[in-house]
């Protein structure tokens, strides 16, 4: 029997006001890849929640560069089990945060998609489903990528168009799942052009160190994540 037939399914939050666990599970963005001093979002907001005045939330970063949505499905219930702290205890939220290494063009500008489409849709659903019969769930979109820096590793052509339509897809999943989902890529775009001449590396594929503590704030004023325990 495997972990999704054991959990019981939990749509809500520990009844008893106590410290959450929770795990952060994505790609680079979740990693903190081009923060050298904070250690990207995820670990900024740990720390947060470590000091003496905070919540105290467990806070685990299961990011890992590179990764698409087909290699966070296979992670995500091993990873899952393995971070209750306690015997027969699981986490209490997971924070997803994958997509943008699915949608560049491979080899050219009019190459085919690392991820096709379709396949992208099912493998998203999977997911997402897989993830919301765990416990509460949490998706941070995708940043907008800077166009004028690619092909990325000289091979990797990602564009805004590509960007959009898989954010996109995965926003209507989360929907479909009452997963609350944060349009990053809408939010930054919506700012003219500060987020690409400030907030992006060179490659202009990851934030970088100012990147990283704009996401952080804009994850912080979002309502799911003001109205935690």
């Amino acid at each position: 029997m495997t972990t999704l037939e054991k959990v019981s399914k939990r749509s809500t939050f520990p009844s008893k006001k106590q410290p959450l666990r929770i795990i952060a599970i994505g790609d680079s963005l979740i990693y903190g890849y081009g923060d050298p001093a904070g250690g990207g979002w995820v670990e900024r907001l740990r720390r947060q929640w470590m000091s003496p005045d905070s919540s105290g939330h467990a806070l685990y970063n299961l990011g890992i560069r590179g990764d698409r949505v087909c290699q966070v499905l296979e992670r995500l219930e091993p990873e899952y089990r393995y971070r209750g702290e306690f015997r027969n205890q699981f986490p209490d939220l997971i924070i997803l945060s994958v997509g943008v290494n699915d949608t560049p063009k491979v080899g050219h500008e009019n190459g085919r998609h690392l991820t096709d489409f379709m396949t992208f849709q099912g493998q998203i659903h999977c997911l997402l489903q897989q993830a919301r019969e765990l416990c509460p769930v949490l998706f941070i979109g995708m940043v907008p990528i800077d166009e004028k820096k690619m092909p990325f590793l000289d091979c990797l052509y990602y564009t805004h168009q590509a960007q959009y339509r898989y954010k996109e897809a995965t926003k209507q999943a989360c929907f479909k799942y009452n997963i609350p989902y944060l349009d990053i890529f809408d939010l930054w775009m919506s700012r003219g052009e500060t987020w690409r001449e400030n907030l992006l590396m060179n490659d202009g594929l990851h934030p970088n160190e100012l990147g990283y503590q704009a996401l952080l704030q804009d994850i912080l004023n979002w309502n799911p994540v003001m109205q935690l325990p």
